[in-house]
């Protein structure tokens, strides 16, 4: 009778392990983290993408367009356990919805990540550079009158 009871607890065990150890929450980010020994910038964006995750996706092609770094964009669809958006560098969790920034990430806190980590910068600014630098001109002019 013991000896039932026993291997019954020990199943229940086992299972409900199997069970935790099967979550894929405790997984960390979805997909590859490393690419050609350089982090992934992960985005999980929400179907169709809003404000947030437009924004974390616009903040992801500006810094493309300054350094060599491996950009994936995540349905929530294909990372259910995941909090969408949400923003990961390599295994690191930088914004989650509900949770830190809840979700939104800004250039400047991208940049300052990208640099300590001393992620290699393009030869040449893409075209998003450029336009930037032809917008802000262009509300300086107004801004003086001009």
């Amino acid at each position: 009778m013991h000896t039932r009871n026993l291997f019954a607890g020990l199943f229940f065990l086992l299972l409900s392990m199997a069970f935790v150890a099967a979550q894929p929450v405790l997984a960390g980010p979805p997909g590859n983290t490393v690419i050609g020994e350089q982090k992934v910038l992960t985005l999980v964006v929400r179907e169709p993408p809003a404000l947030r995750c437009n924004n974390n996706m616009q903040i992801a092609a500006e810094l493309s367009n300054l350094y060599k770094i491996p950009i994936v964009v995540l349905p929530a669809s294909l990372a259910p356990w995941s909090r969408a958006p949400a923003v990961y560098y390599g295994e690191q969790l930088i914004a989650e919805d509900g949770g830190d920034f809840n979700g939104m990430v800004g250039l400047a806190q991208m940049l300052d990540v990208i640099e300590i980590e001393g992620v290699a910068k393009q030869d040449r600014g893409g075209r998003l550079t450029e336009v930037k630098k032809e917008h802000e001109a262009l509300k300086s002019a107004i801004k003086a009158g001009n």
